[in-house]
């Protein structure tokens, strides 16, 4: 046992005597540290089209973020910053050309008593429903849970995992008489919406269950064929997606291929173990997504109320006196965002912003207020609150859960004032 611990040694020597050379023969550390720098791809490399600047989380299926500063600048996010959030891929999907519609062929089967099977062409000959709404991803705002309990599992997004944009197509309550699909009613309790990209290694094929119950569903669910006013990027869902105002995003399916009616939610992995959360408060760490069931949890449906602060940026240099704050608000669309509350003092007091309509109920509100601030390092906080009263935590991590989702805390940045 003492030779071989003493040969260990010797060895581990002569490895660290021999690398240590190396590296200084060929300034091995600084210039690993730039060849790392230089070959990280640019988002532009990931996703053909996409603009540089956004933040690369994943190559390989493609999982992009929208710094904030690119974010603000637009009312309606231009397909080149929007951000990507891709469970898996479609075959040459990985771009912002569009698909053709002739050729792809929609399902409508399960609980209906006549099924329909069509090309998607057929979708433009209907009356088109046009939508401006934010389309978020539900782990949005993920990486600052573990500011106030615990890290979660799953991409570390900050604010960028959103955007506002148009989507047009026609509704599908249209498209089910369009093609004379009588649901039964009584018995079809759930949509379950499947795309057609492929399954990544081992993991079931990407499908999500939607309540047929909802009035939103039922009323402004649309199967869409556009998106910003152009037909929708692959990349994007393209060339039908469906859109469902009001939920996350990952509830908008991407590449429609089939929708089923269903008297129960789908089994399908990623409803009954991911995008769910518990439906009571649990301790951060004690609870994992193999807890989950139908009983002691929900999927990520409707989106939360909540709010982000665009002017200033966290950490930036401001001067002292009155400094316009601005952001926008926004929540699910059932009731309109009723105020938007800025504080100065860490939640002791605040002082109502002025809002701007929204161009549609799923759109953003965007307000402003103005406050005084002083030298040193001051925090801006804000909150939404809406006409059925509900409002940001000022505590996000009280709704932890292991998967990250739903984050809706109230925004808070730093600034230096001089």
């Amino acid at each position: 046992m003492k030779q071989e611990n003493t040969r260990h040694v010797l060895d581990r020597r002569q490895f660290l005597m021999r690398t240590g050379a190396a590296a200084a023969m060929l300034g091995f550390f600084p210039s690993v540290l730039r060849a790392q720098a230089q070959t990280a791809p640019k988002a532009s490399e990931v996703v053909i089209g996409k603009d540089p600047r956004l933040l690369v989380h994943n190559t390989r299926t493609g999982v992009l973020e929208t710094p904030l500063p690119l974010l603000r600048e637009h009312k309606i996010t231009p397909k080149e910053l929007f951000f990507v959030r891709n469970n898996q891929v479609l075959a040459g999907g990985k771009t912002l050309e569009a698909l053709p519609l002739a050729g792809w062929i929609i399902e409508i089967v399960g609980l209906v008593r006549r099924p329909a099977r069509f090309e998607a062409t057929e979708l433009k000959k209907l009356p088109q429903q046009e939508v401006t709404m934010v389309l978020q991803c539900s782990g949005n705002g993920r990486s600052f849970y573990a500011k106030y309990a615990k890290k979660t599992s799953g991409t570390q997004w900050k604010h960028g995992g959103m955007g506002q944009t148009v989507w047009k197509g026609p509704k599908l309550k249209d498209v089910l008489e369009y093609f004379k699909v009588e649901v039964y009613e009584q018995a079809a309790k759930y949509l379950t919406a499947n795309g057609r990209d492929l399954p990544s290694g081992t993991k079931p094929d990407f499908e999500h269950s939607l309540p047929w119950t909802d009035p939103y569903v039922r009323d402004n669910a649309i199967l869409a064929i556009e998106m910003n006013g152009e037909p929708i990027p692959a990349v994007h869902g393209g060339p039908v997606r469906l859109v469902v105002p009001g939920y996350y995003g990952t509830m908008n399916v991407k590449w429609i291929g089939t929708l089923r009616f269903e008297a129960h939610e789908t089994y399908n992995y990623n409803h009954t173990v991911r995008y769910r959360v518990p439906l009571y408060p649990v301790e951060p760490g004690k609870f994992s997504k193999s807890d989950y069931n139908f009983v002691n949890s929900r999927p990520s449906w409707h989106q939360k109320i909540k709010s982000v602060i665009f002017s200033p940026l966290d950490g930036e240099t401001v001067k002292a006196g009155t400094v316009k704050v601005s952001g926008v608000a926004w929540n699910d669309g059932v009731v309109p965002i009723d105020q938007v509350e800025v504080s100065i003092d860490r939640g002791k007091t605040w002082q109502t912003a002025k809002l701007q309509a929204p161009d549609s109920p799923f759109g953003w509100t965007h307000w402003e207020t103005y406050v005084a601030l002083s030298a040193g390092e001051r925090e801006i906080w804000v909150r939404a609150i809406d006409k059925l009263g509900r409002t940001q935590p000022l505590n996000g991590g009280i709704d932890w859960n292991p998967s990250g989702y739903e984050w809706n805390g109230a925004d808070r940045i730093t600034v230096k004032v001089s």
